[in-house]
């Protein structure tokens, strides 16, 4: 097991055959009952999977003993069929476990409006169970377009947190086409979980966007076990769960489908840091922004507008607009051009309307893009 990983957990994966290649299922599984807080999308159409998990995390009083999840096909938008399949695989595997069904939290991610097949899942368990502990292997598993493995930890007093994540379109604050399950040994109840959750999510993954669609099926989900008998301090705790979680989200941004370049936008001067967020999210969506950092192209009243269409009032008509060190409003355009053909910049939006501050990712819009989406079913 890796030095990083915390106590009492366990990661596997196989090839279920849902995908036509390669792994596509894996299982987190702990070996005693562990707190657990989640946060889900906000879409009207939740997938399958989501529904039961919500439902068993009420039920169990927010416990966990597993999370199982497959790749290559969402069971989104199948009826009274998906919810079928999404039960079957928590009770068979709460059966092999040896824990209640509502133990289990299942998750999906794929091709939408597709039967998914209980049979292949529920054969495939037993050799996901007894299979030798693999954090890389799990991480590959739940991948789709995504073009790396996205595995983030930390290690703070004696307490671990590690992170598994996919995503690379549909990205967008209020979950996107996102999973990340989270495990920690540190001893930690439900409410201090679900508050530090919360708070790293919106720093975090709701702070990231690739092309402003969410989806069905999104997730994010932590498990704190206890298994190092530490208590950490909840504001320790909290820092270091959102660093994780930061980590995590930055490999999604980097990691758009087709992207070149990885952006970080740092909003400052707003009314407050919910503004400053709320700006920095249009401004990241924006796909006038997006081609013209593709482009290289220093137009900076792009990104005017886009602030001015967040709709977020402001008390002052000054701004200011930074790549890197270099000011773009009336400033020198040859040298921001020059910044902007880097592969990670930095932009910068001063509002002089307050002290809000926020820091948004995201990445630009390429030809790639289209190439992905234009033929992802087919």
């Amino acid at each position: 097991m890796p030095e990083f990983f915390p106590l009492g957990f366990k990661t596997t994966a196989v090839s279920a055959g849902i995908k036509k290649s390669g792994l596509d299922l894996g299982l987190i599984v702990s070996d005693r009952s562990a707190t657990a807080a989640a946060v889900f999308t906000k879409n009207a159409f939740p997938a399958a999977p989501v529904l039961v998990s919500k439902s068993n995390l009420a039920s169990s009083g927010h416990r966990l003993r597993a999370v199982l999840v497959n790749s290559g096909n969402a069971n989104a938008c199948n009826g009274e069929d998906g919810m079928n399949v999404a039960q079957k695989c928590v009770s068979t595997l709460a059966q092999q476990l040896g824990c209640s069904p509502s133990e289990i939290f299942v998750s999906s991610t794929g091709v939408i409006g597709r039967p998914l097949s209980a049979e292949r899942i529920c054969g495939s368990l037993p050799a996901l169970i007894g299979g030798a502990s693999n954090p890389e292997a799990f991480s590959q598993a739940i991948m789709t377009t995504d073009t790396f493995p996205k595995v983030a930890s930390s290690e703070v007093d004696g307490v671990k947190v590690v992170g598994f994540a996919k995503g690379s379109g549909m990205i967008h604050p209020n979950m996107a086409t996102m999973l990340s399950f989270i495990a920690t040994d540190g001893r930690i109840d439900f409410p201090e979980l679900d508050r530090a959750l919360r708070y790293a999510v919106d720093r975090s993954f709701h702070s990231i966007t690739v092309d402003g669609d969410t989806s069905t099926n999104d997730v994010v989900a932590v498990l704190a076990n206890g298994a190092s008998g530490i208590s950490p301090a909840p504001q320790a705790f909290t820092a270091q769960l959102m660093n994780v979680c930061q980590q995590l989200a930055k490999s999604i941004a980097r990691d758009g489908e087709g992207a070149s370049k990885f952006v970080e936008l740092i909003i400052e001067g707003a009314p407050s840091d919910d503004a400053a967020r709320e700006i920095g999210r249009c401004v990241a969506r924006s796909p006038l922004v997006k081609t013209a950092i593709y482009g290289s192209d220093p137009n900076w009243g792009r990104l005017v507008a886009a602030v001015g269409n967040s709709g977020v009032p402001l008390l002052s008509n000054q701004i200011e607009i930074y790549i890197d060190d270099v000011a773009m409003i009336h400033g020198d355009l040859a040298a921001a051009q020059q910044k902007m053909k880097a592969k990670e910049i930095t932009i910068r939006i001063v509002l002089h309307s307050g002290t809000g501050r926020a820091t948004v990712w995201t990445c630009d819009f390429t030809e790639g893009y289209i190439r992905i989406n234009a033929d992802y079913t087919t």
